[in-house]
């Protein structure tokens, strides 16, 4: 929420310092790397105490005789992994051709080198928050400014106009969320969209409407949301 860092160090999410990572369904890709004569397919996973959709990506090959495999903090305390077989926890690195970091959020921010899995720190705008309008900034939060706050903004050879004044400073008028899905390397969410502004935000989900995987899974059928 506003006024928070958020960070995201080897995959693992902090807010302001704090783990926020640990959720029972929140899952991940892993890396499970086969022995020479190994064999993986939906049903050997299964059998380690992974549930695998594959329509969503679940387990996908990876090069060097490896896999990446999705798996909740949940399965990850029970897992059964053959003889053989070893699985780690898998970290997009930077130029990763499987998992391009061109799109995230910041868009033009290239001396960073952000990915999914190594990505800020990174200020969350909220109401009241004073920033300096350094270069950093300026990408990260004219959006805001300018679209979502609605002022006139000029970058006049370095010197920032806003509404026409001369200023090296901006406080922010309304509060944003950092929103982030709970399967971290199949979530299209704010580390690629960015900011979304408090007023943006309509409902609040209080059940689950309807829940499919290969069919209806009828018992999440309209249980609510804690």
């Amino acid at each position: 929420v506003g006024g928070d860092v958020l960070q995201v160090v080897n995959g693992k999410v902090f807010v302001s310092g704090k783990s926020y990572d640990e959720f029972p369904a929140s899952e991940r890709y892993y890396k499970l790397t086969l022995p020479a004569n190994g064999y993986v397919d939906a049903d050997v996973v299964t059998d380690m105490g992974i549930e695998v959709r594959e329509s969503q990506g679940d387990l996908q090959q990876y090069p060097d005789r490896s896999y990446l495999v999705n798996v909740t903090n949940k399965e990850k305390t029970a897992l059964q992994i053959p003889a053989g077989y070893s699985m780690q926890p898998f970290v997009v690195e930077t130029n990763n051709p499987y998992f391009s970091s061109s799109q995230l959020f910041p868009y033009y921010d290239t001396a960073h080198k952000w990915t999914v899995d190594n990505y800020g720190p990174l200020l969350v705008p909220g109401k009241g928050v004073t920033i300096d309008l350094t270069p950093d900034n300026l990408v990260r939060y004219q959006r805001c400014i300018q679209v979502y706050e609605g002022n006139q903004f000029e970058n006049r050879n370095g010197r920032i106009f806003i509404n026409g004044q001369e200023t090296t400073k901006y406080t922010f008028k309304m509060d944003y969320l950092f929103m982030m899905g709970d399967n971290r390397h199949n979530s299209l969410d704010s580390r690629y969209w960015g900011f979304v502004p408090e007023d943006h935000v309509v409902g609040k989900a209080s059940l689950i409407w309807f829940s499919w995987e290969n069919g209806p899974r009828w018992k999440r059928l309209f249980n609510g949301i804690k």
